[in-house]
């Protein structure tokens, strides 16, 4: 299938790129504002008063755990999808669609900007998987 390419060489492998880009940032705004997980990193880098939460840090938390909630889920259905034989047009903006959701969501949660974006990006980002999903069980229906 012409769509199969899409998959691993168009969209998912920056949005795996992004996945670990923002677990980077997350450390390093650990480093930066001294907010530790655990006590033995605090003491490495000054002291057990370190071993703290930090907002920021809370932040880039959530949206690397946002990342790992619905990208996984997206790279099992845009594989099985690409196998129903698509119009490639279709499925390569399926991936866009997912990709911009995905990387506006993330400057939303990381720049702090105005609540409904996170929102409007989460669910632009979802409506492809859901149109992927209907599509795959439709097509496991009618081999029933």
């Amino acid at each position: 299938s012409p769509a199969i390419p899409a998959v691993p060489t168009c969209h998912t492998r920056q949005l795996v790129i992004k996945m670990y880009v923002v677990a980077i940032i997350t450390g390093q705004v650990r480093l930066w504002k001294k907010a530790f997980a655990n006590p033995e990193d605090a003491l490495r880098h000054g002291g057990l008063q370190y071993c703290r939460t930090d907002r920021d840090v809370e932040c880039c938390l959530r949206a690397h755990r946002h990342d790992v909630e619905t990208i996984y889920p997206f790279l099992f259905l845009g594989l099985v999808y690409s196998f129903l034989d698509p119009d490639p047009f279709v499925a390569w903006m399926h991936f866009l669609i997912v990709l911009l959701g995905h990387m506006v969501h993330t400057v939303a949660y990381l720049r702090k900007l105005r609540a409904p974006i996170h929102s409007v990006s989460y669910t632009l980002a979802q409506l492809p998987c859901v149109s992927m999903a209907l599509q795959i069980l439709w097509e496991a229906a009618r081999h029933l």
